[in-house]
């Protein structure tokens, strides 16, 4: 991970001065038991499998990613101010599915999705907002009741 100290100082700034939106932080919805939970991970790392198209500039789409193909996920998303070792390293770094595994397996959560989620992260947000409401019908009908969401 890189850190703010470590950028040039023009990237530092830009960090730094970025708006942020307010987001209300009170729950719409009453979240089940862990128990009865069934999770889904969403990325924001640009990932996608080895034979999938290449995220485009400001792609505001998303690939989907099955939980038997994680040993085939490659990350898209490059930065001079990403630092991707780690994810080469382990994927969990980024794409934490075989920790949501290790959970199902101990009981502490219902169970795992069979399909997983990954958009490019550099994107604004209101570009994606179409896809992100298609993706949540997918969810839905899948059965998902819990999001990981994991941003990088």
């Amino acid at each position: 991970m890189v850190r703010l100290a470590d950028l040039h100082a023009d990237m530092r700034d830009f960090l730094i001065d970025h708006p942020v939106p307010d987001i209300e932080m009170e729950p719409w919805t009453e979240p089940a038991p862990a128990g009865d939970r069934r999770v889904a991970l969403v990325s924001s790392a640009g990932l996608k499998l080895k034979s999938d198209q290449p995220f485009a500039a400001d792609a505001a789409d998303y690939r989907v990613i099955p939980a038997d193909k994680v040993d085939d996920v490659v990350m898209d998303h490059v930065s001079t101010s990403h630092d991707r070792t780690g994810f080469h390293q382990d994927v969990n770094i980024a794409f934490p599915l075989h920790r949501l595994n290790e959970l199902a397996d101990d009981g502490a959560i219902g169970s795992v999705a069979d399909f997983h989620y990954s958009f490019m992260g550099a994107t604004d947000p209101k570009l994606m907002e179409s896809a992100v409401r298609d993706l949540a019908g997918i969810l839905k009908a899948d059965g998902v009741n819990t999001v990981v969401l994991a941003p990088v």
